[in-house]
């Protein structure tokens, strides 16, 4: 899953040893379902896969870029102008045009956006609040651990002595909604090809885990794939 940031939420304590140092496979893939679905529940998306929007609260009216801008405004305003029309485009935005105001317009969630949308919102140190928005698709079901590997660094990503435990499974994605797949070119063009996760495909994917000085075993959970718009707009005109 390159070029998807991995958001990392919660670390917590799972006993997955057997013995000295044999590893059960079988409770790395409960670990490993757990881990997906607790986020689902928590921050209640309709799966592990978002397409970043930008930062924007709806109901929303396209602001023109400005030479007052900051470098973050300016950023943002055009990943926006590439993330709204698409999903306008695949039904979960309207847009109209604004009046009197040529190349502006006007967006809010349909009855679909507001099924898959998630939204969170931060504040900065100058009180400004930010509004973060995705649309999230793909709960991950964990098939199967291929392998199991351990490896200790002199300075690991606690920055002392650390043994590290890779898992590589297999997974699907289940439920993968008719708007994902109907619009999978214009997605895959603005979010890269693995933005895509299609019905009964098996994908690989390593999960990491860290032992502590006690024996157990520490995971770094991973809350779900936010893709950013990286990509070229694609629409139908084209």
């Amino acid at each position: 899953m390159k070029k998807i940031i991995q958001l990392i939420t919660v670390i917590f304590v799972t006993s997955l040893i057997l013995g000295c140092d044999t590893y059960n496979k079988d409770e790395f893939k409960k670990s490993a379902q757990n881990i997906y679905d607790r986020v689902q529940t928590n921050l209640k998306i309709k799966g592990n896969f978002c397409f970043y929007l930008g930062s924007v609260k709806f109901p929303y009216t396209d602001i023109p870029l400005s030479n007052e801008d900051s470098k973050w405004e300016r950023s943002n305003k055009e990943d926006l102008a590439k993330t709204l029309p698409l999903f306008a485009e695949i039904g979960l935005l309207t847009r109209q045009p604004v009046d009197s105001k040529e190349g502006l317009y006007h967006y809010d969630l349909t009855e679909l956006g507001q099924e898959y949308l998630y939204s969170s919102f931060k504040k900065s140190t100058s009180g400004r609040t930010y509004y973060d928005n995705s649309f999230c698709y793909g709960p991950i079901k964990v098939i199967k651990v291929t392998d199991v590997s351990e490896k200790t660094y002199e300075r690991g990503l606690s920055g002392y002595n650390e043994t590290q435990i890779s898992v590589d499974i297999d997974y699907q994605v289940v439920n993968t909604p008719e708007w994902v797949i109907n619009n999978q070119d214009k997605l895959k063009a603005l979010y890269r090809n693995s933005s895509v996760c299609l019905p009964d495909v098996t994908y690989p994917e390593t999960l990491l885990y860290i032992k502590g000085k006690d024996g157990k075993l520490y995971h770094k959970s991973y809350s779900y794939f936010l893709m950013q718009p990286y990509g070229k707009l694609l629409t139908d005109k084209e």
